[in-house]
């Protein structure tokens, strides 16, 4: 014993010498954090690892849950309550027609649908064969429903009845055979389309027909589409495993539970909603509330009648939800924890508060990327942490950048340099192909994969995925979003590009000269976007220019506000400026220009001191 003891003192004499107190206390704060995320870890790994080595797709372990409990409650929304089996039958049916119809492993069909447990059928049932599924935002229209369309090179695409119009605008721009479904039989469809409804309706066998062949554990299951830092959306590839790894990441990481109820409005075209949370039903066998359309005043009336456990948010549906008048559902929920990303410090404790939730589980990650971290231990504002005891094990790091490009700035022998605590910088996750939580996947444009891949990075020869967003850590390895880089911003959840707005704006303002940007409003989320736009002469019709820009440009991506140039700043490089005109806002008190804003009718009025006073308290909202 006395042997074992001085041991112990020597091992720690030694970790004093070389670490310091300073290091040693914030092990000793940060322990309990660290182990439990650990032991989380270890049990993902093992289970990734168990469907690997059984070559289990998606379809293969939902179809388990089907088998143990059919009569279990998988989805319910307002107007439908699925079971396991119904899910299972619908999905055998998605994949008999379109086997029938000559779809096979490694093609892809686009799906354009609302919120609905069909939603999640379709292309589960495409997955048994193989098919990848483009899971298209529903608020895309014209020339960026078209591209989102043609980069995926989908060949057939399948929508709902309610986006009839925006298929039609494509007119026969598109190679894609159309499969419309309908919420009845016999109903009409488009001359060019297919009866979806009618045919799945006329199958009786719900087996999966013969001959069929499987994806295999690796296998691309779906694209979903991210704007990343500039450009047109590219779409991410999400494979069967990638799928497994986000769902049971949450999972364990968060501690959620088989029995669990989950209450998600977000749309299950986007990771947070389609993976994070349908994932908990068809990995784990949970039930899954889905709503069509996010309601504020209707979040915790929803959670109380579907007796939820577990609700999902982002931040802007936080800040909506805290500002609605109290109601009898604010705090006769269940709901035993919140998850999702970018609720705000300054309203983080108040919404706990008012609504009685006891944890918040707050993620930060890209669709496409392998730099995924999440607050585990409820500290108010983290959106995840390095460990300070063995950061090796999950190699993730924010590096000295230039906060306009998100370029890396690099040291003289070439390579990246790690920011200190509190240094603000870019977060990056090292790529290490064959290892489920390292590998990038990228888009299925290769040239667009290219570019979010950092090389030589702390060595010669490794690569890490550039996250482009700007990050900050504290003392503890506690992680905070600070914004992001690059020609992007967010607003109403949505990541906007600026380069595809600019164009849209200056085809319906006549090709005159752009510049779209993201400007700060208090007391909102996000930036607000905002187009200059060179018109000395004021030829740009307001009614017929939103007319035209509601057509092509879905509502998030809208300019709230317009500015009209009569003097134009180009760089050396023919480059527009655009620094300036961000820095200065849209305060009509500094700018001789006129500014317009876009009110809630959708119209641009002009935006005058009163008026721009109401913005900033919160008066006139968007």
């Amino acid at each position: 014993m006395s042997g074992l003891t001085a041991m112990f003192a020597a091992l720690f004499a030694l970790m004093l010498l070389t670490l310091g107190w300073r290091w040693l206390f914030i092990a000793a704060v940060t322990a309990k954090r660290d182990f439990t995320a650990l032991w989380a870890y270890i049990k993902l790994l093992l289970l990734i690892k168990r469907y690997e080595r059984k070559n289990l797709s998606i379809g293969d372990i939902f179809e388990q849950n089907a088998r143990k409990q059919p009569n279990k409650l998988a989805i319910i929304s307002d107007s439908q309550r699925w079971t396991f089996r119904q899910l299972n039958d619908f999905s055998n049916r998605i994949a008999g027609a379109f086997h029938k119809h000559g779809y096979r492993r490694g093609d892809v069909i686009g799906l354009l649908l609302e919120n609905r447990p069909e939603y999640v059928a379709i292309w589960l049932g495409l997955s048994k064969l193989g098919v990848i599924t483009a899971l298209i935002n529903t608020n895309l229209k014209g020339p960026t429903l078209r591209h989102s369309i043609n980069v995926a090179k989908c060949s057939a695409l399948i929508y709902g009845e309610d986006f009839c119009d925006s298929v039609a605008q494509l007119g026969n721009e598109i190679p894609a055979k159309l499969y419309q479904f309908n919420n009845d039989l016999s109903e009409p469809v488009r001359p060019n389309a297919t009866d979806l409804t009618t045919i799945l309706y006329s199958l009786g066998d719900v087996e999966l027909p013969v001959g069929v062949h499987r994806p295999h554990h690796h296998d691309k299951l779906m694209y979903i589409y991210t704007s990343g830092t500039t450009g047109l959306p590219k779409a991410a590839v999400i494979s069967h495993s990638r799928y497994m790894f986000i769902a049971a990441g949450i999972h364990y990481t968060l501690n959620f539970k088989n029995k669990d109820i989950y209450y998600t409005p977000l749309p299950l075209y986007h990771t947070a909603g389609g993976v994070m949370s349908i994932g908990q039903a068809l990995l784990f066998g949970s039930t899954v509330a889905i709503r069509k359309k996010f309601s504020a005043s209707g979040y915790f009336a929803d959670c109380v009648r579907f007796k939820c456990t577990i609700a999902q948010y982002i931040g802007e549906m936080a800040r909506y939800i805290l500002t609605t008048s109290p109601t009898q559902y604010d705090r006769r929920h269940k709901v035993r924890m919140i998850f999702g990303n970018g609720l705000r410090p300054l309203i983080w404790r108040s919404f706990t508060k008012r609504f009685n939730i006891p944890k918040v589980g707050e993620f930060y990650g890209a669709t496409e990327g392998n730099a995924n971290i999440m607050n585990n231990d409820n500290t108010v504002g983290a959106i995840g942490f390095i460990s300070r005891i063995f950061p090796q094990i999950y190699p993730i790091s924010i590096i000295r950048a230039d906060p306009n490009t998100g370029e890396p700035i690099r040291g003289v022998d070439g390579l990246c340099q790690r920011c200190a605590p509190g240094e603000a910088g870019v977060f990056i996750g090292k790529i290490i192909k064959g290892n489920p939580s390292r590998e990038f996947l990228g888009y299925a444009d290769e040239k667009a994969s290219a570019k979010k891949v950092a090389h030589n990075v702390f060595k010669k020869g490794d690569m890490a995925f550039i996250s482009g967003d700007l990050l900050t850590s504290d003392e503890r390895g506690y992680l905070y979003f600070l914004d992001r880089t690059g020609d992007t911003y967010r607003w109403k959840g949505e990541n906007v590009s600026t380069s595809e707005v600019e164009a849209q704006v200056s085809n319906v303002a006549q090709y005159k000269d752009t510049i779209v940007y993201g400007v700060a409003i208090p007391h909102t989320e996000g930036r607000a976007g905002m187009a200059a736009i060179y018109d000395p002469e004021r030829q740009v019709d307001l009614e017929r220019f939103a007319y035209e820009l509601s057509k092509v440009v879905p509502p998030y991506a809208r300019p709230q506000f317009i500015r009209f140039l009569t003097k134009l700043d180009i760089t050396g490089t023919y480059k527009l400026r655009k620094v300036d005109l961000q820095r200065e806002g849209y305060n009509p008190n500094v700018i001789k220009d006129e500014i317009y804003y876009r009110t809630a009718k959708g119209r641009y009025e002009l935006l005058t001191s009163e008026i721009y006073h109401k913005i900033n308290v919160g008066q006139v909202r968007f």
